[in-house]
């Protein structure tokens, strides 16, 4: 995976809006949690879920 790939690019939130025709966070954020997103402060992001789904798998492989 590229170094430049932002938290957001693999959350399962993270989703294409057709009307809008970008991609937003699917999740509903308060004010705070908002603003960083809107900043790019997506780091400590408490709601991220990978979307990942082979990520069990390869664990389990191990």
């Amino acid at each position: 995976m590229a170094d430049n790939v932002s938290n957001c690019d693999t959350c399962n939130f993270y989703t294409y809006d057709e009307d809008y025709e970008c991609y937003v966070c699917d999740m509903d954020l308060d004010e705070d949690d908002m603003v960083r997103f809107l900043q790019g402060n997506t780091r400590s992001c408490p709601y991220y879920q990978s979307g990942d789904e082979y990520s069990v798998v390869r664990h389990q492989a191990f």
